[in-house]
């Protein structure tokens, strides 16, 4: 089971870097908010309407990256990384500066991200956090691609599958469960494409900050990177890497189980704009933990209001 109460980071955390579709310079600050804050991001390039809470709301394209919009047309994009990171390491609370339109790529993982956010430490408030919780399975297939989400008891679980024509991607599948720790692989495990993509790609305009250093060029023989992959299976699990990113703009964190395969960027947030649509599909619910005698902490789940 998560953690009952709301956390943030100990202190201020700064990255520099470059946005991978803009190629444009990026600074970036991690400071820690309030209870009740959520993740709202800052474009400190702009003087007045530039926060952008990081909610579901608020997407705006989740081609080959999540990019959100507030109500004043001002953007942030490629924040899935990070947004995974504060998901896995359950850090409810922040203000995400940035001098640019897209958030830093690093070396195309949230490798940086966790080993700066886990040296500052997290701090933990008395204030209890409210949870999305999965009542009704709620389904999206599009052809022979699909994501759904449904009920599974105080964890978040993510099975997410790839199928690829390429024989060096081939077919993975991997599940995790975020209560039982260990997503340093998921973390660690980089952006990618194929070879035969990138020009396709930077036609689009996309990808100008993009290089073998910050995500795995796929070949049709060979990886293109020196130093090949860090885990055979790092492809899909860099997918689930940004399907946990996409979820934590559902703004509290969900207790339900996820099953996708051949999805990405689009299909999660289409999910997620179908499934709080309805609350059919969920209740939000908040855990408050009563003291037995001679025993430990218990949890009870009380429905409140979004």
């Amino acid at each position: 089971m998560p953690s009952f109460y709301q956390k943030t980071i100990k202190h201020e955390i700064q990255f520099k870097g470059v946005g991978l579709h803009n190629g444009k310079k990026v600074n970036m600050k991690l400071v820690p908010a309030a209870p009740n804050h959520g993740v709202v991001f800052k474009r400190t390039d702009l003087k007045t309407k530039n926060l952008i809470p990081a909610v579901s709301d608020n997407v705006r394209e989740a081609i080959l990256c999540t990019s959100i919009q507030n109500e004043f047309g001002v953007t942030v994009s490629t924040i899935e990384h990070l947004m995974g990171a504060l998901y896995g390491e359950e850090i409810d609370n922040l203000l995400v500066e940035l001098d640019s339109s897209e958030a830093p790529i690093m070396d195309g993982s949230a490798k940086e991200f966790i080993q700066q956010i886990r040296a500052a430490g997290t701090k933990k408030y008395d204030t209890s956090k409210k949870f999305i919780k999965v009542l009704k399975k709620c389904e999206i297939v599009i052809d022979k691609r699909f994501i759904s989400i449904e009920p599974h008891d105080n964890d978040l679980t993510i099975d997410f599958e790839i199928i690829y024509k390429n024989q060096l991607i081939s077919r993975q599948r991997k599940s995790i469960s975020l209560s039982n720790g260990g997503l340093d692989p998921v973390y660690n495990s980089r952006t990618f494409c194929l070879f035969e993509d990138v020009e396709k790609i930077k036609r689009l305009g996309l990808a100008r900050g993009g290089s073998l250093e910050n995500a795995i060029v796929v070949g049709a023989d060979k990886i293109l990177n020196e130093k090949g992959l860090r885990y055979k299976s790092e492809f899909v699990m860099h997918k689930i890497l940004d399907c946990m990113g996409d979820l934590m703009l559902a703004n509290y964190k969900i207790l339900g189980k996820v099953k996708c395969s051949q999805g990405g960027h689009q299909l999660t947030n289409a999910l997620l704009k179908k499934f709080l649509s309805d609350s059919k599909y969920f209740s939000v619910v908040e855990f408050k933990e009563r003291k037995l005698p001679n025993s430990s902490f218990y949890s009870r789940p009380v429905a409140v209001s979004a």
